[in-house]
């Protein structure tokens, strides 16, 4: 039997470069029963200061969870099925925007990439203040995943 290559724990780097390269990920919260609620969200990469920004209404349920249980964690897939990231910690939810251009809805507006910018700035803070958005931020305190090295 021809024994193929095992996957290989990732450095802090190659997993910080991972969660920079994508924009979607599976994010975890732990409902009252103490499963796991999952979610797949699109989300910012802080690598300095090791944060996931992700963008949210105040009616959703993982809103709900983090308040009574603040631990989270983000699962990212690499290139292939074997290959992902995850970033575990505590995320505090910041309140609901309620005026265009305030703190929350500045960091709103941040988390979008340059590409992405909308063109009418003052219209669309005011549409986050009006969809009640707020950011969720994951304090990563812990990094970990793997790599499998296969050619083809």
């Amino acid at each position: 039997m021809t024994q193929r290559p095992a996957p290989r724990p990732l450095s802090d780097d190659a997993l910080s470069s991972l969660l920079g390269k994508q924009q979607f990920g599976t994010l975890a919260t732990v409902k009252r029963s103490g499963h796991p609620h999952l979610t797949t969200m699109l989300y910012s990469w802080d690598a300095e200061a090791r944060t996931v920004r992700f963008s949210t209404t105040a009616d959703r349920v993982k809103v709900a969870h983090l308040r009574r249980n603040p631990r989270a964690a983000l699962h990212v897939q690499g290139g292939d099925v074997w290959s992902f990231a995850v970033a575990e910690g505590e995320a505090e939810v910041s309140e609901s925007t309620t005026v265009a251009g305030d703190a929350v809805g500045r960091e709103l507006l941040a988390m979008i990439p340059p590409a992405a910018k909308p063109e009418d700035e003052a219209a669309f803070l005011e549409q986050l203040v009006a969809e009640r958005r707020m950011v969720i931020r994951l304090k990563v305190d812990r990094l970990y995943g793997t790599a499998l090295d296969i050619d083809g």
